[in-house]
């Protein structure tokens, strides 16, 4: 079933306040890098955690969908379109796994799996939202760009958390 942990959380919002402030950046700005977003920006606009904010937008720029600029007034930009990117593969960036099954959690199964009249229900629902998730772009979700049900997303390759480390 759809969880959205924190860390997917602040992702989305950093990837959405940095694309709402490059589309209204002139281009003075974006030759001067006066475009770059700190994770300390980030933090002070949404009451996010330093430490955790920072090390999802570390994750974000060692897959490249963020490009970095070292120094005193360094930060971050978009570095790949987010019509490219999928909700579910920022999940798995994230979270470094597949969204598991709906009846289980860290804790293991429901103690009422073998008795609930709702199983497969819940399993179809579960495998309809991550067919849509799985389709539905980063610019979809977060800049309202109309969402095309038949247009399948593969351009994003997220790389296994041990390659990025």
């Amino acid at each position: 079933m759809l969880k959205i942990n924190k860390k997917v959380e602040y992702a989305l919002m950093a990837l959405k306040f940095m694309a709402d402030k490059a589309a209204t950046e002139s281009e003075s700005d974006k030759r001067h890098d006066h475009g770059l977003t700190s994770a300390r920006e980030i933090c002070d606009q949404f009451n996010t955690p330093f430490d955790t904010t920072a090390k999802v937008m570390q994750l974000m720029n060692n897959q490249e969908i963020l490009k970095s600029v070292k120094g005193i007034k360094g930060g971050y930009s978009l570095n790949k379109n987010l019509s490219d990117i999928t909700y579910m593969n920022l999940v798995r960036l994230i979270e470094g796994k597949v969204v598991g099954r709906v009846c289980t959690s860290e804790k293991g199964t429901c103690e009422l799996f073998n008795k609930c009249n709702i199983t497969t229900p819940l399993e179809l629902l579960n495998r309809k939202l991550n067919v849509f998730l799985e389709t539905l772009t980063l610019a979809e979700l977060l800049q309202g760009t109309e969402f095309n049900p038949h247009h399948v997303h593969t351009n994003f390759e997220v790389n296994s958390p041990e390659k990025s480390l």
